[in-house]
């Protein structure tokens, strides 16, 4: 039998997607009003689940129980008086340079270790805190999954009734959330969970004009981060959430946490600036040891016992499972991953048997510092599609250390860049001990006279000491420290 035409289908699809469509109404737990919402709220706790595991694994996990608990319970505390108290929230610090904070649907809310850094009070903690949570109880992931699929009348009737198409909304919600992580949920979002999270200040008795701190202080680290970022010429990091749309002075931003001041329940709300300094004593600075340092384009881990250099001027980023290095026209990478050598007696070994690469061409032996070395060019799918890729494997104690290289277009400036990073591993040296052990925050008392500009010359940091000094302690760009107060220094 022929199947009818689309057209004749359309006004019997439309009115079956308003069917589905009321069905799926929710009632928000903000607004106490019906909205849209494709997907249950057993679907959104599996979603964050899942996703949390990946995060985790992304990022890595700060080793440090009694910070981890103290964030614990400063985000229960204020959870508790949210719009979703009965919700199982989880509050995890990354092992993370970078200054940022996400939640992901269902209640799990992460906060670097790099923004705990540049905080500068329970209560601004609190404020961070308090803003993600408001994003998890107005459901923000779920109102845009469900309005973007909502917008596109084809492929939610079609996941209906054509089951295969259901990985598209699938994927529609993959980069919802993956968007929200990365840019937050747009302006109109941000602001509802600024409002949220001042109301959830409030209610638990911290000031919320720590929300417009907050923002203050972070918008002023992207401006400096940016700055930065041009003169390294890489791409800036920046934080994506509370200040991401608007700065501390926006007219409606001051409205909401004005008017949550008014719900207070004491005089003067919590700050508690001393104690959470003090929980930062030692905290990290930078890389941390657990994943290798970064300065400038040479790399050092103590635990894995080695040290090497990418070339200079490229872009180095540094995740649990890979070291990538890309040149700055992004058109050409090397990566090093470290594994276990297992049962491999040599490095050509190692490339043929386990890592299955048959095909090596223009292979040699290699001598990187004394220790045994292999290279070739292998045919392997990249970024840049199929290309020649030159691989090479060191073996260090256990470990194998593999190397790839691919570009868009592979030149001699390649090859060459390529087999000079391959030669640098080497063993840790005596001297380079020290770096590998990676910078921390000192918290100090200042005394009469203490500036800046002084303190910046007793840190090991060797560019813009004296503005990042400024930025961790809220006084950028020009403010200076008070004699007695207590406040953050690197070491």
């Amino acid at each position: 039998m022929p199947r009818p035409a689309l057209r004749s289908l359309l006004p019997w699809l439309a009115m079956l997607l308003l069917a589905a469509g009321v069905a799926a109404c929710a009632v928000s737990p903000v607004t106490g009003e019906r909205e849209l919402a494709l997907i249950t709220e057993a679907d959104e706790l599996k979603l964050g689940r899942d996703n949390d595991v990946e995060i985790r694994k992304q990022y890595g996990v700060y080793d440090d129980k009694a910070l981890q608990a103290y964030v614990q319970q400063v985000g229960e505390r204020l959870a508790a008086k949210s719009h979703r108290p009965r919700l199982k929230y989880t509050f995890t610090v990354l092992d993370s340079a970078e200054v940022n904070a996400f939640a992901l649907p269902g209640g799990y809310i992460y906060v670097t270790r790099g923004i705990l850094a540049h905080l500068n009070s329970e209560a601004e903690l609190a404020a961070v805190l308090g803003h993600e949570i408001g994003h998890v109880t107005a459901r923000h992931a779920v109102r845009q999954y469900s309005a973007a699929m909502a917008a596109n009348i084809g492929v939610a009737v079609g996941s209906i009734l054509v089951p295969e198409l259901g990985t598209r909304a699938a994927q529609t919600l993959v980069n919802v959330i993956g968007g929200a992580l990365l840019s937050g949920y747009g302006r109109e979002h941000e602001l509802e969970a600024d409002r949220l999270g001042a109301e959830y200040l409030a209610r638990t008795d911290y000031d919320p004009q720590a929300m417009i701190e907050v923002i203050g202080l972070l918008k002023n680290q992207e401006l400096f981060e940016k700055e930065l970022a041009v003169k390294e010429h890489r791409k800036p990091r920046v934080y994506h959430g509370v200040f991401a749309t608007h700065p501390s002075t926006d007219q409606r931003l001051q409205e909401i946490v004005a008017a949550a001041g008014k719900v207070r329940t004491v005089t003067n709300g919590r700050v508690e600036r001393d104690s959470y300094l003090r929980r930062l004593d030692g905290l990290p600075y930078g890389d941390s040891e657990a994943q290798g340092i970064r300065r400038g384009h040479a790399f050092y881990h103590h635990g894995l016992g080695f040290a090497v250099r990418f070339p200079e001027g490229w872009q180095l980023d540094n995740t649990p499972e890979r070291l990538l290095a890309r040149r700055p026209d992004g058109d050409a990478l090397l990566e090093m991953q470290v594994t276990a050598r297992g049962n491999a007696r040599t490095p050509q070994e190692y490339l043929v048997v386990n890592m299955q690469l048959r095909d090596l061409r223009e292979a040699r032996t290699l001598k990187v510092n004394a220790l045994p070395a292999y290279t070739a060019v292998s045919r392997m799918l990249t970024p840049f599609g199929l290309r020649d890729t030159r691989v090479a494997a060191v073996f260090l104690g256990n470990h194998s250390f593999r190397f790839f290289g691919a570009a868009r277009e592979t030149d001699g400036q390649l090859e060459r860049a390529f087999l000079d990073t391959v030669r640098s591993l080497h063993a840790l040296r005596l001297e380079e001990r020290p770096i590998a052990r990676g910078q921390r925050l000192d918290v100090v008392t200042t005394k009469r006279g203490d500036t800046f500009a002084k303190l910046a010359r007793q840190t090991p940091l060797q560019h813009e000491p004296e503005n990042i000094l400024r930025l961790l302690n809220n006084r950028y760009p020009q403010g200076e420290p008070a004699a007695g107060e207590l406040i953050k220094v690197i070491r």
